[in-house]
């Protein structure tokens, strides 16, 4: 007599699900994937200190000025300050406090980088969506006008932009906006190159979806994630960007609480005196120490980003 086989297969001990045992979601993997590097979590600590840093500077350094972002100054001596009472960090030159700048240029970090971001990731929803998807003439004009851009150096691009518009924090920020935006827009029309012509997006099409909501609803869901990387891996180069046209006289105006703007006060006294030229290491050290972990806690962090949501990393980690 001929035994009767089960047409369902057996699954095996190792991989049955055991009674009280969770069963793992995505979101619990990328967590998990994320704690199993140091380094992930070492850069999201250092933001996270940026962000209390940056949510309690009205009770860490207390504004005197009707502007909370103008650094009071307690005199115009030229030569800076060693850190004291009144001073935990020391001064700049014309006695403007390196403490309150270094707390409140959190807030301006973020501020000009986020608002950066912001702008950029927009202005490629809308360019890089329609080329991407579209293509033909409207494709070839959009990215040429990105090669444009792209092809003149980025600094360069913002300080000319910059010196035409004025010096202040906004102008700064569109100088900034104006020469990122190509590279998100780039990258979203290579992403919706690739996903336009996929099953699911002309499934989509033969269900009789219009364009706007196979758009929104399908593509860019499934395009958006290497965008969020670069704008994380991105965020501490905008610093970097903004810091140096403040350093140049192009970005914040004197007295703003931003750390290139701090750099920009003692830049006659970074090489100290003649006899000393540690004298004033205060005035480089203690905001460029700001600038590098803020830039170091992004690039940790968004290094973690890509090999959490590229699904080409997740094989080989």
């Amino acid at each position: 007599m001929t035994a009767v086989r089960s047409s369902t297969p057996a699954i095996p001990l190792s991989r049955a699900p055991r009674a009280g045992r969770t069963v793992e979601t995505g979101w619990h993997r990328t967590l998990r994937r994320f704690r199993r590097n140091p380094l992930s979590v070492l850069g999201a600590v250092i933001i996270a200190f940026f962000v209390v840093l940056a949510l309690l500077a009205p009770f860490l350094a207390h504004p005197t000025e009707r502007n909370p972002f103008m650094i009071p100054h307690s005199g115009y001596a030229s030569d800076p300050h060693p850190p004291g009472p009144g001073h935990p960090f020391g001064t700049t030159e014309e006695q403007f406090d390196l403490y309150y700048g270094v707390i409140w240029g959190s807030r301006t970090a973020f501020v000009v980088a986020l608002s950066v971001v912001a702008t950029a990731v927009v202005i490629a929803l809308l360019l890089g969506s329609i080329s991407g998807y579209y293509g033909g003439p409207l494709d070839e004009l959009v990215m040429r006008v990105t090669d444009i851009f792209l092809a003149f150096p980025h600094l360069i691009l913002a300080v000319v932009i910059v010196a035409v518009l004025g010096q202040s924090v906004r102008n700064a920020v569109i100088a900034i906006a104006v020469v990122e935006w190509p590279t998100y827009t780039r990258l979203l029309r290579g992403e919706f190159l690739r996903v336009r012509d996929m099953e699911y997006v002309q499934a989509a099409r033969a269900l009789g979806g219009g364009d706007p909501h196979i758009i929104a609803r399908h593509v860019i869901p499934n395009t958006i994630y290497p965008m969020l990387i670069l704008a994380s891996l991105n965020m501490g180069g905008i610093v970097i960007t903004f810091a140096a046209l403040s350093f140049l006289g192009l970005g914040a105006p004197i007295g703003y609480a931003d750390w290139g703007q701090l750099i920009s006060l003692s830049h006659n006294w970074i090489v100290g005196t003649a006899g000393d030229p540690f004298t004033f290491w205060y005035t480089l050290i203690v905001p460029g120490t700001a600038i590098f972990l803020f830039v170091l806690g992004w690039n940790l962090l968004g290094d973690a980003f890509r090999d959490v949501f590229d699904p080409r990393l997740q094989g080989s980690r």
